[in-house]
């Protein structure tokens, strides 16, 4: 299982970015997916999340702010984030494994390497 994600970077506060992850190495429908994030000296948390029909979990933290989606043609992850603050800025990650549409990290098997979102206030 190979989870590569891109999309990160610097923005204003206000701003918007899109996340995205690449998935290979076992049939994608097999897991549903998660995205994650940490903050430097906090615990990784869950921010959102999706299983194979498409049933969304959200962190209350970023809800109405950030889409999760997924096309599972293309076995890529999406996370569309809108009005970002200061405080989401983190290392996030996608992950696969879990049974369901779970923000718990210990739910998931697979990790990627992350990609680094700043957002300056």
């Amino acid at each position: 299982v190979q989870l590569v994600e891109s999309g990160g970077g610097s923005v204003q506060a206000g701003g918007s970015l899109r996340l995205s992850c690449a998935a290979s190495g076992y049939t994608y429908s097999s897991y549903c997916m998660g995205w994650f994030r940490q903050a430097p000296g906090k615990e990784r948390e869950g921010v959102a999340a999706i299983d194979s029909d498409g049933s969304t979990s959200y962190a209350d933290s970023v809800k109405g702010r950030i889409t999760i989606s997924q096309d599972s043609a293309k076995n890529i992850l999406y996370l569309q984030m809108h009005s970002l603050k200061a405080e989401d800025t983190a290392m996030y990650y996608c992950a696969a494994g879990s049974d369901w549409a779970s923000l718990a990290t210990t739910e998931y098997e697979h990790w990627g390497q992350g990609t680094q979102v700043t957002v300056s206030s």
